[in-house]
Order: C-alpha cells, then structure tokens, then sequence
C-alpha cells in the first residue's frame, strides 16, 4: 500500500494562495488515480479535485473550479495541489488519496491509501 504525506497547508488570507504537496512512498503512484478532499468542521469529507493515472484527465467540484488546479510529477511520485484566490469557506483539513475513481466528484470511490491531512486556514 502507498503511504502519503500532506505538507503545505497554513494560515492565508482570503485572496492568496497555496500550494499543497501529497508526497507518496512505498509505491509508485504512476498507476492510481490521485485525489484531493477536504473535511471542513461539522461537515462531511468531500472530493475536491482528482487527477487521472497519467494526467490527462482532471475533475474538479463546482466551489473551486478556476481556483484550483491539481496536477501530478509521476517522476517525483508527488501530487500538488495550487489554491489560489482563496476563500474563508475553503478552511478545512485537507487530504490526499490514491487509487480512487474521482470522476464523478459528488460520488467519488475513494482508494484505501489516506494521508494524515494538512490544515488550511483562510482569514476573512
């Protein structure tokens, strides 16, 4: 099983940017589908952005189309992604995932491989 590790994440304004990294060991993620979530306080985890096994294919949720863009280095076995224009409603833990199908964002079949989550604050 890959292990994967969230880093990135911090106290912004709204309006700025970050740029979270899912770096993954144990396995090469050339061969999953990634995914991004996020898991605001008293809210379900919710899909956010997925990437497909070589890149070619991304999908997005409605609150973050244009904002955000995930991406992948299959040779770093890294998956980023970039928040820009942020906003309050966009505060959450954020967490990574592999060998998921992400296509369809308000169903999503998350794989068996989290991350520890990395914290995104954003300050009206």
């Amino acid at each position: 099983q890959v292990q994967l590790v969230e880093s990135g994440g911090g106290l912004v304004q709204a309006g700025g940017s970050l740029r979270l990294s899912c770096a993954a060991s144990g396995r090469t993620i050339s061969i999953y589908n990634m995914g991004w979530f996020r898991q605001a306080p008293g809210k379900e985890r919710e899909l956010v952005a997925g990437i497909t096994s070589a890149g070619g294919s991304t999908t997005y949720a409605d609150s973050v189309k244009g904002r955000f863009t995930i991406s992948r280095d299959n040779a770093k076995n890294t998956v980023y992604l970039q928040m820009n224009t942020l906003k309050p409603e966009d505060t959450a833990v954020y967490y990574c995932n592999a060998g998921g199908y992400y296509k369809d964002i308000d169903r999503p079949s998350p794989g068996g491989s989290w991350g520890q989550g990395t914290q995104v604050t954003v300050s009206s």
